[in-house]
């Protein structure tokens, strides 16, 4: 990944154990707020943190919402949200509902997941393990909750498989056997 300039944006490659951390930072917070009547998990970043919350939260109500933002010259950052996926009105009206995902960057996808949910009658909450403020477009708006303000593009322990391709990092240099 690239900042704008062309320099390399820092990554961070986080292990199983970051992500426990970030829920036990998420569990006081949200508990605190809860209990909640449904979750609405955003495809496909949302999935596995949301798994995650909602087992820690015993929350067995759980909704996918899948958007996508056309990449249009013309449009730019202003495209209009398409929702690919996202539950019927009643089944989220009068809930209570966790909007999880796995950053908040721009912040375009949560804001346009929450808008959606609010409109369906449900009380929302958006919560995501990371918040990057230097890239969210909204001055307004931030994730309800969050694990952890940052800078960097973060790499989850269910991405690493995957390898760098695609992540414009290097690979990293393999530890050497010393047995």
């Amino acid at each position: 990944m690239y900042r704008s300039g062309g320099q390399p944006m820092r990554h961070e490659i986080l292990t199983w154990t970051d992500v426990d951390k970030l829920i036990d930072i998420l569990m006081p917070r949200l508990q605190a707020v809860g209990p909640f009547d449904a979750m609405v998990m955003i495809t496909r970043g949302g999935v596995i943190p949301g798994g995650l919350l909602a087992e820690a939260l015993d929350i067995q109500y759980m909704l996918t919402a899948a958007v996508d933002f056309p990449s249009t010259a013309e449009a730019g950052l202003m495209a209009w949200p398409i929702f690919l996926q996202f539950p019927d009105d009643d089944l989220l009206m009068g809930r209570k509902t966790l909007i999880v995902d796995d950053v908040w960057g721009s912040g375009r996808t949560s804001t346009s997941v929450r808008g959606r949910v609010e409109a369906a009658g449900a009380t929302a909450y958006t919560c995501v393990f990371h918040y990057n403020p230097y890239r969210s477009l909204f001055s307004n708006a931030r994730p309800d909750y969050f694990g952890e303000a940052t800078d960097a593009y973060i790499i989850y322990p269910w991405e690493i498989d995957r390898g760098p391709r695609g992540l414009d990092i290097e690979e990293p240099n393999p530890t050497p056997d010393l047995s």
